[in-house]
């Protein structure tokens, strides 16, 4: 062999135990600066469904508006169900019958009150006369509260129509920015189908995986400091801890942990590297 190989091959090693030191100094500094990285959630991620099968009628919204919390981003076909509202409506606010019924009991009552007091003072009407009118006087009072009671149960009718016809349309749980739109007007839709995806990225959750060591340092409700991997948010964002696993995964031996921040001004987008760090921590 001769001496140039030699060297080079010597050299070749020292290049190979100077990587190794190095990577080793670099894992040894990052183990000891207790810092884990994990992925940015939005806490709100809804996948939205309708509540009962029929076709699409509108879709007022569209990928990447925002929308408030109770506003309309669906609505299927309601002719049927407007209909029957309406039909209960007219129904309740007919009060013809229970109006002439309640007039035909004050009247019989005024006649039962002056034959009461015809047959007691003089005893020019017959005890048969103001028995029949006291009999017509409670069947009066009785169809009246019959009719009242229907009343109350078409109102009641009247509102489970309203609330069928409610069904019709989808509203948004909560404020957010509509990122999928899966439905067109003049498509059937059903339960249980995810025909539109809400985020609110207001409030956000670092979800990443810490050692044992350092998951003993952390409690839910405990203020810690998040960094996301973005430039344009330089500063740690303070959050809390709402989640430390209670158990060890056995595949990587780490320890899941959720921490919830604050994101109203959506500086931090979800899906970028989250960086925690746990002081003491190895």
């Amino acid at each position: 062999m001769s001496v140039s190989s030699t060297l080079v091959r010597a050299a070749v090693l020292r290049a190979h135990v100077l990587a190794a030191c190095m990577m080793a100094a670099t894992a040894v500094h990052a183990q000891q600066g207790g810092e884990f990285v994990g992925i940015v959630y939005p806490v709100r991620d809804l996948a939205l469904s309708v509540h009962v099968a029929a076709v699409v009628d509108q879709v007022p919204v569209a990928v990447g508006q925002r929308v408030v919390a109770g506003q309309v981003i669906l609505r299927q076909d309601s002719r049927v169900q407007e209909a029957e509202r309406e039909r209960r409506r007219v129904i309740l606010q007919d009060r013809s019958e229970l109006d002439s019924t309640e007039q035909r009991r004050r009247l019989i009552e005024g006649l039962t009150l002056d034959a009461t007091a015809l047959f007691e003072r003089a005893g020019t009407v017959s005890r048969d006369e103001v028995t029949k009118l006291r009999l017509e006087l409670e069947a009066a009072a009785g169809r009246v509260e019959q009719l009242r009671q229907a009343k109350r149960r078409e109102q009641v009718e009247l509102d489970l129509a309203e609330k069928e016809l409610a069904l019709r349309e989808l509203r948004a749980p909560t404020a957010g920015v509509i990122t999928l739109v899966k439905v067109q007007p003049g498509e059937w839709a059903a339960p249980g189908d995810a025909l539109l995806r809400l985020v609110d990225e207001t409030v956000c959750e670092l979800r990443v995986n810490v050692s044992p060591a350092a998951a003993r340092r952390l409690a839910t409700g405990a203020s810690v400091g998040v960094r996301g991997d973005d430039p344009a948010v330089p500063a740690p964002i303070v959050g809390r801890v709402t989640f430390v696993s209670p158990v060890v995964d056995a595949a990587s031996s780490l320890v899941e942990v959720r921490v919830q921040f604050p994101n109203a001004d959506r500086r931090v987008r979800p899906g970028v590297k989250g960086r925690l760090r746990v002081e003491g921590a190895l």
